[in-house]
């Protein structure tokens, strides 16, 4: 496991953006060859406020993707356990995920997956807690009644299966949920400490989300970042003579 400190949320952003950016192409994807990148899903895709809206606002755009390589879970599925069990049928179908990337909630909860949630869950639907609710309030103009109260999510056990996860967490509201992640045991109360047993797992913070965590563990991790940082520096390019291409990118 991983642990990468930044000063603030824009390096740890700016860190992510670049380990994401080596990783694809050194993957050098290609001509039946895919970089299948796994982020979190929820609302319909045409909703304002939906993960397929944000990513395609902020990135999908942005590049040259097929669309028909982003498949987002479809909240408005007639059948919503079908839906489901399709969505990981095209996981397999691409190979499995290359690299998840996901947040966590101040209550630890990785993708939609609440306290509570069995840490081999596949995707599903799944009960929004009422911390979940409220923390998407805000994207909603402060109207609770707005904020679905329920979502189709991986699994973790879904995101277990990914060959490398990377999680992100900023901000002291979200310090506990860190020290619970990585200082603590496996507790299914708080999902994101089961990755402490996948083989590679990258937590990216800034300092604020260390505030909780103990002297001795920030320090170790600190001490590491010279070897954390050989992984983004140098920044390579697809102009650089590799044969990638960024529209063969598989988004799960």
């Amino acid at each position: 496991m991983r642990l990468v400190i930044l000063d603030n949320y824009d390096l740890a952003s700016e860190w992510a953006a670049k380990y994401i950016c080596n990783r694809i192409i050194q993957f050098k994807p290609g001509k039946d060859r895919y970089f299948t990148l796994g982020l979190p899903t929820g609302l319909p895709r045409q909703h304002p406020e939906s993960y397929h809206s944000y990513m395609w606002n902020n990135f999908f755009k942005h590049i040259d993707i097929d669309p028909n390589n982003a498949h987002i879970l479809d909240g408005n599925a007639a059948d919503l356990q079908a839906e489901c069990d399709a969505f990981e049928d095209k996981i397999k179908e691409a190979g499995g995920i290359d690299l998840f990337v996901g947040g966590i909630g101040p209550d630890g909860h990785i993708a939609f997956n609440e306290p509570g949630s069995s840490l081999v869950s596949r995707t599903r639907l799944k009960t929004l807690a009422m911390d979940t609710i409220l923390a998407n309030a805000k994207y909603f103009d402060g109207d609770l009644s707005k904020v679905p109260t329920m979502a189709l999510t991986v699994g973790v056990g879904t995101v277990m299966d990914a060959r490398e996860v990377m999680i992100l967490i900023t901000g002291a509201h979200k310090a506990f949920a860190l020290y619970k992640a990585i200082e603590e045991g496996v507790n299914h109360m708080w999902t994101v400490s089961a990755f402490q047993q996948h083989p590679r797992t990258i937590f990216v913070c800034d300092e604020d989300a260390t505030l909780e965590l103990r002297v001795k563990t920030v320090k170790y991790f600190k001490g590491l970042m010279h070897v954390h940082n050989k992984l983004v520096d140098p920044l390579y390019s697809m102009k650089e003579g590799t044969e990638g291409d960024w529209s063969k990118i598989l988004l799960e």
